[in-house]
């Protein structure tokens, strides 16, 4: 990993020299690790002014790093106020106990519902600036996907450049199979086997993301299935084919039947019906991951759901 002060006090610029570490890497994700204590507004506006400069040119964001470029970081004095000094004990021994599967190329975790993927947006950290305190000596941890806040389930971090490379390929190409667990209000009909309907962001002037079907939008792709038929109740696993924003969300809306705890994307008989159950959170879980490494072979993983859901499912039984 490339050399650089732990926190960029200093009043003069200097340059970081990427390594094959960090090749491949969007730029604006390598300042965001390389640089600590400085806002991510901060960041994006040294970005967007031309502050940073690789190979003394300016470029965006976006701009994908190559082995040998000479990235050129200006002063950047602001510290983050809200920046957390480390993370609680309680917090600590929570994700100690969520992890699925370790080697030397991968680390994955069952996120527990509540804990962002990664700080922004209001929150201070979030479950990858958890895993960078909580291992030091860990030289390379980056998020291979994410997983909404309120989504639990699991979530793959890669531990080498090249893995985190070679996955997002994957991702790319869709030769990672990905599955959910998910509870929907009624009888899920058998013909809604897949929503093949585009999906467009918007953000709301309150600052709220949402996201809605839309001639507009980019097209989103989502195959379902019955998994079990409850007492005014479905269990389904939705199989995302394209990875938009909340995208088994908004397509279980378009079909009539939102997810149970969503309080977004909902209707009054599926909010009625979570709050009869005493449902705090989301019923949406990553259940499962199947992928192949060059390295490691085939993975299958698996992430049964916690009990707090497991819960809702047995008062539906019952």
């Amino acid at each position: 990993m490339s050399t650089s002060p732990d926190v960029p006090s200093t009043k003069q610029s200097y340059i970081l020299t990427v390594d094959q570490n960090a090749a491949g890497q969007r730029l604006d994700n390598y300042l965001i690790r390389e640089i600590r204590g400085v806002p991510r507004a901060r960041l994006y506006r040294a970005l967007r002014k031309g502050e940073v400069r690789v190979n003394k040119g300016r470029v965006r964001a976006d701009y994908r790093l190559v082995m040998g470029d000479l990235v050129r970081i200006p002063p950047l004095h602001q510290l983050d106020p809200a920046a957390p000094a480390s993370i609680t004990r309680q917090q600590f021994e929570q994700i100690a106990r969520q992890v699925v599967y370790e080697d030397e190329n991968l680390l994955v975790i069952d996120k527990p519902s509540g804990l962002a993927v990664h700080g922004g947006s209001g929150l201070s950290f979030g479950l990858i600036e958890c895993l960078r305190q909580i291992r030091p000596e860990e030289r390379y941890l980056e998020l291979v996907h994410r997983l909404d806040r309120d989504t639990s389930g699991l979530i793959l971090i890669a531990k080498r450049a090249p893995i985190l490379r070679e996955l997002h390929r994957q991702l790319r190409e869709k030769h990672v199979d990905k599955r959910y667990l998910a509870l929907v209000a009624g009888n899920w009909p058998k013909t809604v086997r897949v929503v093949d309907a585009p999906l467009e962001k918007n953000i709301l002037q309150s600052g709220e993301r949402m996201v809605r079907v839309s001639r507009e939008g980019k097209r989103a792709v989502t195959e379902f299935s019955v998994v079990e038929r409850l007492r005014g109740a479905t269990l389904i696993e939705a199989r995302p084919i394209t990875g938009r924003t909340h995208q088994i969300r908004v397509h279980a809306l378009y079909t009539g039947f939102p997810l149970l705890g969503d309080d977004k994307y909902t209707d009054d008989r599926t909010a009625d019906l979570a709050r009869q159950l005493g449902l705090k959170r989301l019923f949406l879980h990553a259940a499962s991951l199947q992928f192949s490494l060059p390295e490691g072979g085939d993975f299958s993983l698996r992430a049964p759901l916690g009990s707090s859901l497991e819960m809702i499912l047995e008062k539906l039984r019952n």
